[in-house]
């Protein structure tokens, strides 16, 4: 069985996308989570992960790093992790490479926090620029391809990777106009993203380097986790 290495819940939105999109498509592992530490984590998590980062899949002793190559590594042995049709296919590996390597201001002005509700700071000019090609591009792939997901009717490895963006939606209150005003609903429904939530606002333990971030990319107006 697979076994996959991830942290937080409540923080690791890199770690999120592999999880739901085995849960999702039904694919067996074996989750090990292990807490992000105050500072590097680089020397803890080297214990299992090459690059000392997560997430890290493990097949019988084989590592695979990196969200973006454990989404390829499973698409060889397992059906439905991309689309079947070849433009759909491709539109979504270049939607989830964008994401992968891009919106470098979402991902710094709305740290992922699931438990957290916060009041944004006003938007700079290369958020809003995120936030409209984010828009765009998912006014896009639902066009295309008919929805409900990005790719067509059915969850693949592209909707995964835009799964922690949903997450970022519901606490910061982002908006978006069109049909994609409605995608990040769409994710959030899904059992595995369910799930996901539901483990991460149970989660007692705080990593002070992530909640300074929270707490400076705006105004915390409540914060939904267990506490010890």
């Amino acid at each position: 069985m697979y076994v996959l290495h991830i942290a937080n819940k409540n923080y690791s939105s890199w770690s999120l996308r592999p999880w739901v999109l085995m849960r999702t498509l039904d694919i067996s592992f074996e989750e090990r989570l292990t807490p992000f530490p105050t500072g590097s984590s680089f020397d803890l998590y080297r214990a299992f992960s090459p690059s000392g980062r997560v997430p890290c899949l493990i097949d019988d002793g084989w590592a695979v790093w990196d969200s973006l190559a454990i989404a390829e590594y499973l698409a060889e042995r397992h059906h439905g992790v991309w689309p079947a049709e070849a433009r759909a296919r491709s539109w979504a590996r270049s939607a989830a490479a964008e994401m992968h390597s891009g919106f470098t201001a979402l991902r710094s002005a709305c740290p992922m926090s699931c438990g957290v509700r916060a009041k944004p700071l006003p938007t700079s000019a290369a958020l809003k620029q995120d936030l409209f090609r984010l828009g765009d591009l998912w006014n896009d792939g639902l066009a295309r391809f008919g929805g409900p997901f990005l790719a067509g009717g059915h969850f693949t490895a592209v909707d995964a990777f835009f799964a922690p963006v949903a997450f970022r939606v519901q606490s910061y209150g982002l908006t978006f106009e069109g049909a994609a005003a409605a995608y990040p609903a769409q994710l959030l429904g899904l059992p595995a993203m369910q799930e996901w939530y539901a483990a991460g606002l149970a989660e007692t333990w705080r990593e002070p380097d992530h909640e300074a971030e929270v707490a400076a990319a705006g105004t915390v107006t409540e914060d939904l986790r267990a506490t010890a």
